[in-house]
């Protein structure tokens, strides 16, 4: 391909894909294409850097085989733009648009197939050496969930014949999966920025409910609702409480292993970050999947109004709550906000004239959330099975169910009770010697 374009003039002629962060891998090298051909080497080294970068991206998803088309499938994956997200929200673009990104999809069939031995420079100045050695990566690590919508995704690239099939099998990607950060990561926790919202995607739990021992009654309570959600039929907020170590919060992450391939998503936001509630809803409504926004552990002593901001958003206002979004909380408490006996007199305290009005406000949180999920204790018949399926599982563990009783009777003795996180710990511990 020796009359191919250089690097730089390829990236030059982007539009609707103009906007790559100039931090991007693609828009550092092209800037050491385009010094290279005017005679310039001020950022020569730069090439090197992209090359580790590559490298490292490689090695962090655990992508296997040509590391530079690979890169570039990420790149179209994760670019949001008026192209993309159209056909993520509707699932083809306009008219219009599709034919302003045939340029663009030109240019990226060609990058995908370039032979940067056309550019000696720029060659050299990466090292052949390594970009031999990225052309046929093998990675330590097993693929990260990312890669595998990366490895099918270049699948359909490396079979398109030319650049019309290659936007064609782009666009079938998108609409079947998303694109940009809901469209390669699932789960999220939310950080601030001044004063806003910003999301954070974290490693997703790979727990499933089967791998949940007991509570069949809770858990398909919260599959029908989850179930109704995903689908976009009516659903309730969920509301899971009882006591400490017994799943809930686990039950409600174990959600994403079942249903993140049908579009559902996991926000994590804690009760310090409720004033951010209303603006994550307004980042969340316009995207096209379900997101479940869990707040852990909840519950408000009687100093706190915290509790006002989640009250406000479940009950809405002018703005209607959307579709997409379901809260759901886990706490210790039923009621969620510390009740005292002085709640119960209607009397004057403290300057509060009628009390059982502070006391219903209180109790009415609770009842804002629709679909309310009781965990309770374990009874010893379930404890019981709880150690023996978890051990079960530990190969070579050579204990035999006696023993295994006797030492768990032990052990949650000196650690408060039983509960499935208890029965965990306990297994952790015979299970590590």
């Amino acid at each position: 391909m020796t009359n191919q374009p250089t690097l730089s003039a390829l990236c030059d002629g982007l539009l609707l894909y103009g906007g790559l962060s100039r931090d991007s891998i693609l828009a550092r090298l092209a800037r050491v294409s385009g010094e290279l051909q005017r005679g310039q080497a001020k950022h020569a080294y730069d090439a090197r850097v992209q090359v580790r970068r590559l490298a490292e991206l490689a090695a962090q998803l655990g992508l296997a085989g040509d590391v530079w088309q690979k890169y570039l499938c990420r790149l179209l994956l994760a670019e949001e733009n008026a192209y993309s997200l159209s056909i993520e929200r509707s699932g083809a673009p306009e008219a219009s648009v599709d034919a302003l990104a045939r340029a663009d999809f030109a240019a990226f069939f060609a990058l995908f197939h370039y032979d940067f031995a056309a550019e000696p420079d720029l060659l050299s100045a990466m090292g052949a050496e390594a970009m031999a050695m990225l052309k046929d990566f093998h990675p330590a690590s097993a693929p990260a969930p990312e890669a595998l919508r990366i490895d099918a995704l270049h699948a359909a690239l490396s079979a398109a014949a030319d650049a019309e099939a290659f936007q064609a099998a782009a666009r079938q990607a998108i609409a079947s999966g998303g694109v940009g950060l809901f469209g390669l990561r699932r789960a999220f926790r939310v950080a601030e920025e001044g004063g806003r919202p910003v999301l954070e995607p974290v490693v997703e739990d790979s727990v499933t409910l089967d791998s949940l021992v007991g509570y069949e009654r809770q858990k398909q309570a919260l599959l029908r609702n989850t179930k109704a959600f995903v689908a976009g039929r009516p659903f309730n907020n969920m509301l899971l409480y009882g006591d400490a170590g017994t799943g809930k919060s686990t039950s409600v992450r174990a959600l994403l292993p079942a249903y993140g391939g049908q579009g559902l998503r996991l926000v994590e936001l804690y009760k310090h970050q409720l004033h951010l509630l209303t603006g994550l809803i307004t980042l969340l409504r316009a995207r096209p999947y379900r997101f479940l926004i869990l707040i852990d552990d909840l519950s408000f002593e009687e100093d706190e109004v915290g509790y006002k901001y989640l009250k406000a958003v479940i009950e809405g206002g002018a703005e209607a709550r959307p579709a997409n979004v379901m809260l759901c909380a886990t706490s210790n408490r039923r009621h969620l906000i510390r009740e005292t006996w002085s709640d119960r007199d209607d009397m004057e305290h403290d300057g509060d004239i009628h009390r059982s009005d502070t006391m219903q406000e209180k109790l009415s949180l609770a009842g804002r959330f629709g679909c309310l999920i009781a965990f309770a204790k374990p009874d010893r018949a379930l404890w019981r099975e709880m150690v023996l399926t978890l051990a079960s599982r530990v190969p070579g563990l050579s204990l035999s169910d006696d023993d295994l009783l006797a030492a768990a009777t032990r052990y949650e003795l000196r650690h408060g009770g039983i509960s499935g996180r208890v029965a965990q710990q306990f297994v952790n511990e015979v299970s590590g010697g």
